[in-house]
């Protein structure tokens, strides 16, 4: 399989914007310098960066809980991408993956390692393995 995006500028760094959009037409959007670097409107690829970690991230771990036959009723995950600078320049130097899972039965010393897995066998935390800190907290709710 073969996913795809596009991404276009125009303009210069701090002046120009662009559009970044989906393949599927599920998601298309305006970014700018002021959206990437500042807090300006807008998305990011940073930001584009949190979903899809975070949407890999809870598919696997819904995934794997059931492999282990426990029963999800909810699974949510929030990504927080950590965006700096480095003596090389723009850097995302830390993810935080913070998640919560209700399942019935399910213990929190289960979902601790079963979680640990999801998050190393998943496909997005693979190809970010360049990130030098992704760190995981789950509960039960």
């Amino acid at each position: 399989m073969i996913r795809t995006a596009d991404a276009e500028w125009k303009g210069t760094l701090k002046e120009g914007s662009g559009i970044m959009k989906l393949g599927s037409g599920a998601y298309e959007g305006q970014y700018s310098f002021k959206s990437r670097f500042e807090n300006g409107s807008g998305t990011n690829p940073e930001e584009l960066i949190a979903a899809a970690h975070a949407g890999c991230f809870t598919m696997a771990l819904s995934n794997a809980l059931a492999t282990a036959g426990h029963t999800v009723e909810r699974a949510h995950t929030t990504a927080k991408v950590d965006f700096g600078r480095d003596d090389k320049g723009p850097v995302i130097q830390k993810i935080e993956l913070v998640g919560e899972v209700k399942a019935p039965g399910l213990t929190d010393a289960a979902l601790q390692e079963i979680a640990k897995k999801a998050k190393e066998g998943c496909p997005v935390s693979r190809a970010l393995a360049a990130v030098p800190s992704i760190t995981l907290s789950i509960k039960l709710v």
